[in-house]
């Protein structure tokens, strides 16, 4: 779970929207529709590279 206060000032680096933590904490899904892309989180670090996202489902 990535902490409240982190997530605030997050943003997808493609768009920079905001980006929103998934149900199961694993990813982060940028806010922005028209861009999508969702980024992984591993070992509770957000990996914010836009080679590393996919395109949500």
């Amino acid at each position: 779970m990535i902490e409240p206060s982190l997530l605030e000032i997050l943003a997808c680096p493609k768009c920079h929207a905001p980006l929103r933590e998934e149900a199961d904490a694993t990813e982060l899904a940028c806010t922005d529709p028209e861009c999508g892309l969702v980024y992984p989180v591993r070992d509770g670090i957000p990996v914010l590279l836009i080679d590393e996202a996919r395109k949500a489902a």
